[in-house]
């Protein structure tokens, strides 16, 4: 499928303004040169790493909205008056073509599937595996089959081969209507694979929800960017902002797609959000640091900047919190 040719599309590929096709060192960025990056790793950093970590108990969650709950990963249950949002869900034992191999999750999700709540919204930011969970979106479908999904460019088609159908798909700066919501797809500073062959053939990208007059804005993935300068410019200063912070070593190697603790103070900064929650980390090994360094590298980070404490901030897994 073809799209009109723009600053990130030349109609073939779509790419990022600001150069990320490969590390300082020349390698080219894709799923696969990750996973070889992964498996290169730090014997004493896997060791951070358990096989599980049994989870904090938190009641399943039946707050008054507005709200939101973490789930883990990039999963979130953002609540709503009236409407109910999950983003980037991924429920699977593994973020891989395969149940059998790949970064398998240390924490069960912090809600389980078949204790959501109705669920009318799933925004999904793009296609790599632990944000795009085909059996998540399966399941999720069958228990609400009138949920709806919106993503970036190309992914409907992909998601309707699944036995997914009808997914909204938007370019950078377009905007769709749900009910009182308009959720905007955002520029990020990342890529799209699901196999060797199709490398950015799809879009990726942040969505910024707008509900009620209250602005939350879901990064998905992405390195450091100007445009988190223009997002606040064109659609105004989040109330909350969700970054992520994990997955990030080594820099060299991750810099150009991941934002490190550090990048997401400033980008929390550029927005002028009001709050953010950290996102993308203590979840599945898919890079070098060791479990507990982003939350460790994030209070560093927000200490240098002077930002209080209670202004940007993780949330436990599966813990709810009000807006």
């Amino acid at each position: 499928m073809s799209y009109p040719i723009s600053d990130h599309y030349d109609g073939k590929l779509f790419f990022n303004p600001e150069p990320t096709a490969r590390a300082a060192n020349g390698r080219r960025l894709n799923f696969f040169t990750i996973l070889r990056a992964r498996l290169r790793r730090n014997p004493e950093t896997w060791a951070t790493w358990p096989k599980h970590i049994e989870n904090n108990h938190h009641p399943v969650p039946s707050v008054e909205p507005p709200a939101i709950s973490f789930i883990g990963h990039s999963t979130f249950l953002i609540h709503l008056p009236g409407l109910n949002i999950l983003t980037d869900p991924v429920f699977s034992a593994r973020c891989s073509p395969s149940q059998f191999a790949g970064p398998k999750r240390v924490r069960a999700p912090g809600v389980a599937l078949h204790h959501l709540p109705h669920v009318d919204l799933i925004l999904l930011s793009h296609n790599h595996y632990d944000h795009m969970d085909i059996i998540s979106l399966r399941k999720l479908r069958a228990r609400f089959p009138k949920v709806h999904i919106v993503t970036t460019l190309g992914n409907a088609a992909f998601l309707h081969k699944k036995g997914i159908p009808g997914a909204v798909e938007l370019d950078w700066w377009q905007s769709h209507t749900h009910g009182e919501a308009v959720l905007t797809v955002t520029p990020a500073r990342h890529f799209a694979a699901r196999t060797l062959y199709d490398r950015n053939t799809t879009l990726w990208g942040g969505m910024f929800i707008e509900h009620q007059g209250r602005r939350i804005y879901f990064a998905g993935d992405t390195g450091a960017t100007k445009f988190f300068t223009e997002i606040r410019a064109r659609l105004g200063a989040p109330d909350l902002a969700l970054l992520p912070i994990g997955a990030y070593e080594p820099r060299w190697f991750m810099g150009p797609v991941h934002m490190n603790p550090q990048d997401a103070v400033q980008a929390f900064a550029a927005l002028e959000a009001k709050r953010a929650i950290g996102m993308h980390f203590g979840t599945f090994q898919l890079t070098a640091e060791a479990i507990g360094a982003p939350e460790q590298d994030l209070a560093a980070a927000r200490e240098e900047a002077g930002i209080a404490e209670d202004l940007f901030f993780t949330l436990d897994c599966g813990e709810t919190i009000r807006l």
